[in-house]
């Protein structure tokens, strides 16, 4: 395989290429999606890395941000056939949401993050793919629609998968408490 140089300087102007080909602005509301996916898919490596019990899990999700980007990566509202997620991805999490879920505690109240690192590590993913989602809404109709129903569920079971972590590294929950002492 040839060396390929990291740097093009084709960016330089504040512009970049689209994986169809187009140049837009580093502006567009796709190249921002795109990048808040690809900060998503940071985040969850250091989530794999803290919580070694859900790593497949994880990182096939990972794999799912990379077909969303180049979704993505095509100009114009149209989805690319070739790149689109597989039907019921956002059905396959919350069957993990609810396996996950059955085997925690009722949750009753908000919860701190912050328990374990662990725990604040998947938090920090959830939060970025909550960003992620908000991004994905300034996307063409088709894609926000292809898009956004899988990270929804994703920032979810980010959430439970943290409470896990949290309770399996013998971290107790820590419930909002206004000034009063009340929940």
């Amino acid at each position: 395989m040839a060396d390929v140089k990291i740097y093009t300087k084709g960016g330089d102007a504040g512009e970049t290429s689209m994986l169809s080909g187009e140049r837009v602005s580093k502006a567009d509301p796709h190249i921002a999606a795109v990048g808040d996916l690809d900060e998503l898919s940071v985040a969850l490596g250091f989530a794999r890395i803290a919580h070694p019990k859900r790593a497949d899990i994880l990182k096939n999700i990972q794999q799912k941000l990379y077909q969303l980007s180049a979704m993505i990566s095509f100009a114009g509202d149209k989805l690319h056939e070739r790149f689109q997620l597989d039907p019921g991805s956002a059905e396959t999490l919350e069957k993990l949401i609810d396996d996950i879920q059955s085997r925690l505690p009722p949750l009753k109240e908000f919860i701190y993050p912050g328990q374990t690192e662990a725990g604040c590590h998947l938090h920090q993913a959830r939060v970025v793919a909550r960003r992620t989602e908000r991004g994905l809404a300034l996307l063409p109709e088709e894609k926000r629609n292809a898009a956004i129903p899988f990270i929804n569920r994703l920032s979810d079971l980010l959430f439970v998968i943290a409470r896990e972590a949290d309770l399996d590294s013998g971290g107790q929950e820590e419930g909002y408490r206004n000034r009063s002492g009340e929940s």
